[in-house]
């Protein structure tokens, strides 16, 4: 079973609340040693104007000189290769401008998930360049639960 806890723990982050799935992330969280930076949501305000410039979520490790821009979707199970695709390029100028602007080697992870848990080749490799310990099966259980969920409201 996957501990986020030890996950939010390893990125310095305290959770307000005892279970994981509790926790409300406040749009900017600092670790306590202040050298991990995480923005949930938030607009990133860049010298040139970008139409996409609000990913899911941004790690900047200042110790590391990197930054991370995460953004999860969950698509149908025919175009999840496509959607992750699509996001990558989506992200190319910002990533271009976080460089630039805080002199940061930047990398984009897409994590898509199909409807019923589909996921791509390239999945592994996105979800190990995040911080904390990590289980495929764990976004993909999330994914066919809320599927389910939604589909019982349409239904009923």
């Amino acid at each position: 079973m996957h501990n986020y806890t030890s996950t939010y723990a390893e990125a310095g982050v305290q959770l307000d609340k005892k279970h994981w799935y509790e926790h409300v992330p406040k749009s900017v969280e600092t670790s306590q040693a202040g050298k991990v930076t995480t923005l949930w949501y938030q607009q990133i305000q860049t010298d040139r104007t970008l139409p996409n410039n609000k990913p899911n979520s941004i790690i900047r490790d200042s110790e590391k000189g990197t930054c991370v821009l995460i953004d999860v979707a969950i698509s149908g199970n025919r175009n999840v290769i496509k959607k992750e695709a699509d996001k990558i390029l989506k992200y190319k100028d910002l990533t271009i401008e976080k460089q630039r602007m805080w002199n940061v080697k930047t990398k984009v992870i897409s994590l898509i998930t199909g409807a019923t848990g589909t996921i791509s080749k390239s999945f592994k490799k996105y979800e190990s360049n995040i911080p904390g310990k990590h289980e495929v099966k764990e976004p993909q259980k999330k994914t066919i639960l809320g599927t389910a969920h939604i589909l019982r409201k349409v239904l009923m």
